[in-house]
Parts: structure tokens; C-alpha cells; sequence
């Protein structure tokens, strides 16, 4: 039984307003990482932050037909739980990192007390809590955890901080960690740490990773699978090995052939043609229909069906299902 199964979300900002995310499903597994990728605006960050009611209602409007969690005394329905009852799961049960975390930590607290306060919400049977701050220092590499523990943020360097919301996001002993974009403020060696970092504390605590992230070098290092997404609909929804072995949909395909190559010197770099449609002018049906290459080999009456009717999943294995009426099939076209 998956540890968290979302059904069918759907999100909206306004009344009258169109639905920014539609008909979003996806499971995550224990001890196991789901990447959400797409381009940015897609809809990944406010996906994850309306799991546990975190988007500001009004106006963000949240449809769903279930969030199911698993919790120690059953499962749940997050979309359907009491207020109090979610600000435990919230920090408890799942934690989030967000991207900037000089903007996510108070800048006129220390560090320790900030940390503190996590521990007095979701565990307050913890006795030594200035102990357990410092353990949870250590934990995520902070140095000299004893003296940093009374730093304030602005006394650490980007890296640093992060590591602090690590140990923030931990000292709740979520089941759950979702990552958005965790590394974008910080420089490639640091966002290599940061990453290994959870990586670690992931098969250390048996906890599920969701990982929102545009960087496909990360993704396929590190997701077991892999939910990809464009204006607002998941497109295709594969276990990582699979979806860089096979992508199916002509959206993943592109994706995957604009990533430089080492090598590649001298060579065009591959483009999407178009822009990502802003909400009012989606497509009824598959919303990449007015960038999609693949429509050029299509008869006109193909097209109009592909702009015009909800793609079907289709099942390409077990594994992997792509929402697409013309999926490339395994082993066709051309990457390079």
C-alpha cells in the first residue's frame, strides 16, 4: 500500500478561474523517491503544497477525490481532515524544504530555537531538546554543531542553511519528505552535498522523497520514479530507469533531447518551439497539442482530435503510463 496516493487533483485560483492543475494522480512508496519534473509554472510546487493544505484558501481552490496518507493509526484523508488534526501530519507526518532558505528561516531567531520548535509541535516527549537540536546538527554535517546550534541565519553560509532546514524538516520524524527544488540558490558543489545529504537520510530512515525539480541530471541519479509534467497535467509517469530508457511522450522526448551533452560541442542545442499557454488558452485536450513535432506526421483530423479530446493513459508496462493518443513506441525516434 502506497504511503501517500493522490487522486485526481485540481487546483484553481478564483472562483471563475481555470483549473491550474487537472486530474493529478500519483503514489509514492515508502523509503522510495518520486521526482516531479516539468518546466517552471507547471504546477509541481503548489501540487505538493496543497497536500497538507498549505496554499491560502481563498483564493486557491483544491479539488481532489482523495489524498490518502498512511499514519501509525490508519490511513487518512487529508483532504478531508479536521484542522488540528492536519497541523500534526503537517511537520510530523510529512515535512517539506523549500527553495530559498534565507527566506524560509526567521532571521531574528537562532537557529537552535527554530529547530526547537519543531520538536515541541510534533515531539514533546523529547526531555533534552537542546541535545536532540544539536544531534539533529550533526546529523545533517553542520559543523561544530555545539556553537552553531545559537547562530542566527544570516551567520551561515547558503549551504549551511539548507542543512538547517534539513534538520528543521527531520526533527519531526516525517514519514514524508517533499523537496521543492531544494538546490536552485545554491552552487553545484553545495547542491551535490545538499543532495547526496538526503539521499542518505532517506535509506538511513526508510522515508519517501518527493522531489520537485526541473534538473533531469538529478532525477536520473536519484528518483526510483518519475511523474512528468506540463501546463498542469502529468503527462507521463514511469519508473526512472524506464522513462530514460523509453520516453514515450513527445513532451519527455524534447525534454530529454534539450539537455546538453558532454561532446556536444559545435552542435545546435535543442529547442521547444512555442511557449507554455497561459491557463484560459489550454487546449481541451492534450495541452502540448500546439508544440507537440510529433502532429506534423498526423492528418488533419488527427490533430484536431489531439488538441480536442482528453488523452487516455495508455499503458506502456506495468511501470509506465503515458497520456498521449500517438506515444512513441520503445526504441523510436531519435534523442541525439
Amino acid at each position: 500500500m502506497a504511503l501517500l496516493s493522490v487522486k485526481n487533483l485540481n487546483i484553481s485560483f478564483g472562483a471563475n478561474a481555470p483549473d491550474i492543475v487537472s486530474n493529478v494522480s500519483f503514489d509514492v512508496d515508502r523509503g522510495e523517491i518520486l521526482a516531479l519534473v516539468g518546466e517552471s509554472g507547471c504546477g509541481k510546487s503548489i501540487s505538493c503544497l496543497s497536500l497538507t493544505s498549505l496554499l491560502p484558501t481563498p483564493p486557491a481552490r483544491v479539488r481532489a477525490d482523495a489524498i490518502e496518507f498512511q499514519t501509525k493509526e490508519g490511513t487518512v484523508d487529508l483532504t478531508r481532515l479536521p484542522a488540528r488534526k492536519l497541523r500534526k501530519i503537517r511537520g510530523g507526518g510529512i515535512a517539506y524544504i523549500f527553495q530559498e532558505p534565507s527566506v524560509s528561516l526567521n532571521p531574528v531567531f537562532r537557529v537552535g530555537s527554530q529547530i526547537a520548535e519543531v520538536l515541541a509541535l510534533h515531539r514533546p516527549e523529547v526531555t533534552d531538546v537542546r541535545g536532540e537540536v544539536i544531534e539533529l546538527l550533526r546529523l545533517v554535517g553542520i559543523p561544530a554543531p555545539e556553537s552553531r546550534v545559537d547562530s542566527f541565519p544570516h551567520e551561515m553560509s547558503g549551504g549551511m542553511q539548507q542543512r538547517v532546514m534539513i534538520a528543521m524538516a527531520l526533527a519531526g520524524n516525517p514519514e514524508l519528505l517533499v523537496a521543492d527544488e531544494p538546490t536552485t540558490a545554491l552552487d553545484v558543489t553545495i547542491q551535490a552535498q545538499i543532495l547526496e545529504l538526503i539521499d542518505e537520510l532517506r535509506r538511513a530512515r526508510d522515508m519517501a522523497v518527493i522531489l520537485v525539480t526541473h534538473n533531469l541530471g538529478i532525477v536520473a541519479r536519484l528518483a526510483n520514479r518519475v511523474a512528468v509534467m506540463y501546463a498542469g497535467n502529468i503527462v507521463e509517469y514511469a519508473s526512472g530507469p524506464e522513462l530514460f530508457a523509453h520516453p514515450a511522450h513527445p513532451y519527455t522526448r524534447a525534454l530529454l533531447k534539450a539537455v546538453p551533452h558532454l561532446g556536444g560541442e559545435g552542435k545546435r542545442l535543442s529547442t521547444i518551439p512555442g511557449h507554455v499557454p497561459p491557463p484560459e488558452e489550454f487546449a481541451p485536450g492534450c495541452r502540448f497539442c500546439d508544440r507537440c513535432e510529433r502532429r506534423k506526421d498526423l492528418s488533419p483530423e488527427e490533430q484536431e482530435r489531439c488538441c480536442c479530446e482528453i488523452p487516455a493513459p495508455v499503458s506502456i508496462s506495468n511501470t509506465h503510463t503515458v497520456y498521449c493518443r500517438h506515444p512513441f513506441a520503445a526504441g523510436t525516434g531519435n534523442l541525439e
